[in-house]
């Protein structure tokens, strides 16, 4: 049985000023929503275009389910897809008076012209985790599920993790139950930290889940004919999760952040002196593999993309794009350190927290660049990101960025721009440029409510590249699942 808490990416107070609120992923949803439209508010922002949205608004509202995870907790996989002009998410729901840890079921959402309802669920409230979904053919939407198979209030125990298949024409039920075949003798459990990704255009699926103590990643294939045909084990050097899963042209991509209890004793000590918490998960090396023909050949040896152990740093592991030549753009969050450890063990070192590009081609590193940098003393500190890719070829950051105010206060924006040429350049040996303090054209997302935890819906996800921009997630309140559509400009 797994014997520690597995939660969320720990305590971001790193972040200084940032408005992240991360603690939104380890709320569930509840049925009670209203969906209503937002008015929108314009800018009084005069440096930077504006992008106003063409919907912001409600899907549906939240309760806690104190088991650890929520419906935002998935961040590494996808809970919102476009099919032509409809839109589904994948949204969790608390059962009230059920005991945690599996007290939560799915419920799937669909947006068309005349805006959101709910047009399935499941019958009990069985599941810990959210439940992502992908598009992974025309008119199939895969649901991943990890209902358990233990009585209710079963800690840590067994789950039965499989897909159920919906006729996205006719989705108010699945059509089939799908269950994977796995290599060895995994033990499925609760604590799934679960992948999934899809490409569409050859009806694969790829499906990651950890399936032992030693928190090892088991996957498996399913190919265009709908049979899986390869499984493997992905071993990280330590215990890797939320991943982000990609696939294109038969190649398979994975990045993941390490997970595991602080590996210092004098830091941990520490810590639990100031805060009485025994929780103590540390999040500071990102890992990468990939496969360049999933179906012959499993993954590659994993490589550290960042570390930031020695000064007791942060890592949130964002998003991850495929180029059509079979490069791999990832995104992520870096902090330095945290701020109980640097007023004790660093006590000269500033907090920084940057938003950070690397480019891998053919399992090598082939260059780094800097998005945006700020933390302490810093006018603007990242705090959130995602790519959106667009059908002339171009690929987009989305972010989250607290602003401080000449006065002291703050407020939270969402900005978009453009990954242009000197962004995605090749650096010598993969040395790291800083881009942020480059011009470059930006727009600022005209949002009532800003979002601080977002989704996309992205390609890896079997979504098409647009110039609808879809966000989900969350803003001011972690209780409220929100939802917003803006039009990209188009290049002249």
């Amino acid at each position: 049985m797994f014997r520690r808490i597995y939660r969320v990416f720990g305590v971001l107070s790193a972040l200084l000023g940032a408005v992240l609120l991360l603690k939104a992923t380890a709320f569930p949803a509840n049925t009670k929503a209203e969906v209503k439209t937002i008015e929108r508010e314009a800018s009084t922002n005069p440096h930077q275009p504006n992008l106003s949205p063409d919907v912001e608004e409600v899907v549906a509202t939240c309760e806690p389910p104190n088991n650890g995870a929520g419906p935002l907790w998935c961040y590494g996989a996808p809970l919102l897809v476009r099919e032509g002009s409809t839109v589904f998410a994948s949204i969790m729901e608390t059962g009230e008076g059920v005991p945690p840890l599996c007290n939560t079921r799915w419920r799937l959402y669909r947006r068309t012209a005349s805006g959101w309802s709910k047009v399935c669920q499941a019958d009990g409230f069985r599941e810990r985790e959210p439940c992502p979904l992908v598009l992974s053919g025309p008119n199939e939407l895969l649901l991943s599920v990890n209902p358990s198979v233990e009585p209710p209030g079963t800690k840590y125990g067994r789950c039965d993790p499989h897909l159920l298949q919906f006729d996205t024409r006719r989705p108010e039920a699945p059509s089939a139950a799908v269950h994977p075949k796995w290599s060895g003798n995994p033990r499925f459990t609760d604590h799934s930290y679960r992948g999934i990704a899809s490409d569409p255009s050859r009806r694969e699926v790829l499906l990651l889940n950890i399936g032992d103590e030693a928190g090892n990643q088991y996957w498996t294939f399913r190919d265009g004919s709908g049979q899986f045909v390869a499984s493997g084990i992905i071993r990280f050097p330590i215990r890797a999760c939320y991943p982000q899963v990609a696939l294109r042209g038969g190649a398979a991509h994975v990045m993941a952040v390490g997970d595991i209890v602080e590996p210092r004793e004098e830091w941990r000590s520490y810590k639990f002196e100031k805060t009485s918490s025994s929780w103590d998960y540390v999040f500071r090396r990102l890992f990468y593999t990939w496969s360049p023909d999933i179906r012959k050949q499993g993954f590659a040896p994993p490589i550290e993309v960042e570390n930031v152990e020695d000064t007791g740093g942060h890592i949130v592991n964002l998003d991850l794009y495929i180029d059509s030549g079979g490069a791999a753009y990832l995104l992520y969050l870096k902090t330095n350190t945290a701020k109980i450890l640097r007023d004790r063990f660093f006590p000269n070192l500033k907090i920084s927290t940057s938003l950070e590009l690397v480019r891998v081609s053919s399992g090598k590193v082939v260059s780094r660049a800097t998005l945006l940098s700020g933390g302490e003393d810093a006018s603007e500190t990242p705090t959130y990101a995602r790519f959106h890719s667009t059908p002339d070829g171009s690929l987009y950051v989305v972010y989250a960025v607290n602003v401080r105010r000449p006065d002291g206060t703050s407020v939270l924006q969402n900005r978009l721009f453009k990954l242009t040429s000197d962004l995605l350049a090749s650096s010598s040996g993969g040395s790291r440029q800083a881009v942020h303090n480059k011009p470059r054209e930006e727009y600022l997302l005209n949002l009532k409510e800003p979002f601080s935890v977002f989704f996309t819906a992205a390609e890896r996800g079997g979504s098409k590249p647009s110039w609808l921009l879809d966000l989900f997630g969350t803003g001011k309140s972690p209780t409220v699942l929100r939802y917003a559509r803006i039009s990209v400009p188009k290049a002249d």
